[in-house]
């Protein structure tokens, strides 16, 4: 990796060569600081600075932020880059990103190739841009834009870019316009550090602030993103660059910020676990998907949505019909939210049709069950899809409980069965759990990652129990909260005291939300009475008052007639009678204490998940958790939370627990052996 220099007809190109991505790390860095220097002593009359391949730098290199500061500072090369005395232009051939941007912002000019993408993705790793991104920004584009590009932290493309003012040009060749740039029109540019204070604007500031408190409780980056960009108004720029460096550096050293990289990088291994298994010889380009309710359509649109022709089976011709209403309220909907163009919405709407029966399948490379969680009906479509494919052909369910390889019982080669198990809405939900079962072959486990990868979805491996990964302890989150209405808890003040801890929503308002009969099934299938930790409420919610939630209405909350939710005094009263049922006195909680004891109960479940093999990695358990459930990223996933609270503190709380109430709680023995050995839960993602 290097910053190559070249000189050519007295201009200096800075090549900043660190393939795939050219990230800025301590050497690049250092190179473009001699480079400058260089270019500058050799009588260069301008400077240009560009990236190699298709990429111009795609940010700073995020292993450093673990470390110490290295010199030289970003923000310190970019005030030298920006008080040189030969005019500088930034020729943007790719990817501009992080610090790629702040080293063209610090530049008199930009030109960008058409299919640049540029933004401050900053916040995302729980830090601001640390090299004048907060204060060059406005003073180039005006403070609400700004504030829209640094606090979401998405990336624009070149055509809204230009139309923005932050870039001045797009060209094909972006250094060879560069190079044939007019010396009058460059001389005309704003040096980036001579521009005037955008104009203050309260109104962006507020709106991006009640955004903030709605959509990213919690949450420290944003704020003071916020204010540093309000700042630039009536700030001095050189006062504004000392501000946001002071608290680039104390953000960056947060546990905020160390568990947002924590999920970047578990991110990042999971779109990479596939290459441990065999390449599939082509792509999945037909598929099969049966049922077309909710979760089957939603299923197949992604599908489709990824250049994949999908039949979806239905009984009869009334469950087609609804089927097919249901895919067209898809792509109507991609298109009313501008997600998909009136073009792309016609092709997926082409790769979609729906059929009665298996009479008349296509062959398919991939059959999907998304039918109830039911183990006869599931047998009785893999016999029938058996008796109609080729033998090639993937099989999967989307069960989200069921065994996986009770099912792969009545396959005849097992080895091509799995589960696929989306997280609904389907086409929305980034998560996929690719459930591994007893015979399920290399090759099939290697088809079902590169699908995913297809997809966009962040893949987990999970092996095989009732709920896999995430559902096991999505019912070991519910038992804890139910525990805790048994003993004095109302579910509004569990609800609370988990959005509080920065859950998307409480376990109460997500029940209500996706239905009380979908929990009662569940316990049904699982026979509650021999589970000591059930607390009988559900049912009677469901079958004595027919309470299933915000599609009737009523569930653990009464809804008005606008939808909100209030506190119900049947539900209130049905509490009270299951705590003297069960012999629990009642008392008040804290929202400290119905968070703790949850994430306990959480944690516990995860470490057993753990010791059964059933997720490889502690970070596979994190992945599954923010990217299914709501647990906040912020957090870095329920493992490295529990990381944070220090495994030795972990198991002395789990010993309390255990000594007032031996039949409910125990130290779980992985953090006991941890603790024993001075190891932490993060110690295992190395193995």
């Amino acid at each position: 990796m290097s910053v190559d220099l070249e000189l050519s007809d007295g201009a200096a190109i800075l090549t900043i060569n660190n393939p795939p991505l050219n990230l800025l790390d301590a050497e690049i860095r250092g190179g473009l600081l001699r480079g400058m220097e260089t270019a500058v002593a050799r009588g260069a009359n301008r400077l240009i600075v560009t990236g190699a391949g298709k990429t111009f730098v795609a940010g700073a290199d995020a292993k450093e932020f673990a470390q110490a500061p290295i010199e030289p500072h970003l923000n310190d090369v970019l005030l030298h880059l920006a008080s040189l005395p030969i005019p500088t232009i930034a020729a943007i051939n790719g990817a501009a990103l992080g610090g790629g941007l702040e080293i063209a912002l610090a530049c008199r000019y930009r030109i960008a190739v058409p299919e640049a993408q540029v933004g401050l993705p900053e916040v995302v790793l729980g830090i601001i841009p640390g090299a004048g991104g907060t204060q060059r920004l406005p003073r180039l584009i005006g403070v609400k834009a700004a504030l829209d590009m640094i606090v979401t932290g998405k990336a624009i493309a070149a055509g809204k870019a230009l139309s923005m003012g932050l870039v001045d040009e797009i060209a094909d060749d972006p250094l060879a316009a560069a190079l044939a740039l007019y010396d009058v029109r460059l001389a005309a540019a704003i040096g980036p550090d001579q521009r005037p204070a955008p104009q203050a604007d309260a109104d962006a500031v507020a709106a991006m602030q009640t955004h903030i408190t709605r959509r990213m409780p919690g949450q420290i980056a944003p704020p003071v993103a916020v204010g540093l960009v309000a700042e630039t108004a009536s700030l001095p720029l050189i006062e504004g660059l000392a501000r946001e460096r002071a608290a680039f550096l104390k953000l960056r050293a947060s546990p905020q910020a160390r568990a947002l990289r924590h999920m970047f990088f578990a991110e990042r291994a999971a779109g990479n676990r596939g290459r441990t298994y065999p390449r599939p010889a082509r792509d999945i380009a037909t598929a099969i998907v049966v049922g077309g309710g909710n979760m089957g359509a939603s299923i197949a649109y992604a599908l489709a949505g990824a250049g994949i022709a999908v039949t979806v089976v239905e009984r009869d011709p009334a469950g087609a019909g609804r089927a097919e209403e249901n895919l067209r309220k898809l792509v109507d909907q991609g298109i009313g939210r501008g997600t998909l163009s009136a073009t792309e919405g016609a092709a997926i709407q082409e790769r979609l049709t729906s059929v009665v029966g298996y009479a008349n399948l296509p062959p398919a490379d991939l059959a999907i069950e998304a039918a109830f969680e039911d183990f006869v009906v599931k047998r009785a479509i893999f016999a029938e899809l058996e008796t109609v494919l080729p033998p090639e052909t993937i099989l999967a369910t989307n069960t989200s409980y069921l065994d996986v390889n009770r099912l792969a019982d009545s396959v005849a080669v097992p080895s091509r069965f799995l589960g696929l198990h989306f997280f609904s809405p389907a086409h929305i939900m980034k998560l996929l759990e690719i459930v591994n079962g007893d015979r399920t072959s290399d090759e099939t486990l290697g088809a079902a990652f590169a699908l995913a990868r297809r997809l966009g979805k962040i893949p987990v491996l999970s092996g095989v129990c009732d709920g896999f990964i995430g559902n096991r302890i999505l019912t070991r989150y519910r038992q804890a909260a139910n525990l805790l209405l048994a003993e004095g808890a109302l579910p509004n003040e569990v609800d609370a005291a988990m959005r509080g801890f920065g859950m998307a929503m409480g376990p109460y308002e997500a029940q209500d939300m996706s239905g009380l009969d979908i929990a009662y099934a569940n316990i049904k299938r699982q026979v509650p009475g021999a589970k000591p930790r059930h607390v009988p409420l559900v049912e009677r919610l469901v079958s004595d008052h027919q309470r299933l939630g915000r599609k009737t209405g009523a569930g653990w909350y009464d809804y008005d007639a606008a939808g909100k939710a209030v506190v119900s005094g049947l539900v209130t009263g049905e509490i009270r009678k299951v705590s003297t049922e069960m012999g629990r006195t009642r008392r008040d909680f804290t929202a400290d204490e119905i968070v703790e004891q949850i994430t306990l109960a959480m944690i516990a479940e995860a470490c057993a998940i753990l010791e059964e093999g059933i997720a490889e990695r502690p970070q596979d358990i994190d992945l599954v958790l923010v990217h299914g459930y709501g647990f906040p990223r912020w957090r870095g996933g329920l493992i490295h939370h529990a990381d944070s609270l220090g495994v030795n503190a972990l198991v002395q709380r789990y010993m309390a627990l255990a000594a007032a109430y031996p039949q409910g709680w125990a130290v779980p023995p992985l953090l006991a052996r941890l603790a024993a050995t001075g190891q932490t839960l993060d110690s295992l993602n190395a193995g």
